[in-house]
């Protein structure tokens, strides 16, 4: 498992609208989570009608954890344009043995996000 080479092409993709490159990224029958109760995109044509996105962003990361066939990436993204926003997330990507993902699941967080505050983690908005 090669998680910087793996998110390096991810973003590399993801920026040039390149969606045939998913099947590089991704098994056949990956799994892709949007968010921690999602019941998930299954297989790369699901993946490849939600994936694409054309909005400008920067994004930054690091990994923060291995074991195995899983790895924690620590994201930010920044979105730009008429109504910019920004997420920060954590992905755990499990990989098949072939070095693509098989299950990408995303745990993103936003300011002003329902439930959340800078002050208080339990307060609600």
């Amino acid at each position: 498992m090669d998680v910087t080479s793996w998110v390096t092409e991810y973003e590399r993709a993801w920026r040039a609208q390149d969606v045939p490159a998913l099947d590089g990224l991704f098994t056949p029958d990956a799994v892709y989570l949007r968010s921690a109760y999602d019941d998930g995109l299954v297989g790369l044509p699901a993946i490849r009608d939600f994936w694409s996105d054309d909005q400008p962003f920067t994004m930054t990361w690091e990994p923060v954890a291995a074991e195995g066939d899983t790895a924690v990436v620590r994201v930010e993204v920044h979105y730009g344009g008429a109504e910019p926003h920004e997420y920060r997330d954590l992905w755990i990507i499990t990989f098949a043995d072939d070095g693509r993902a098989r299950r990408f699941e995303e745990w993103a967080h936003w300011p002003g996000m329902p439930g959340w505050s800078s002050t208080d983690p339990g307060a609600s908005d």
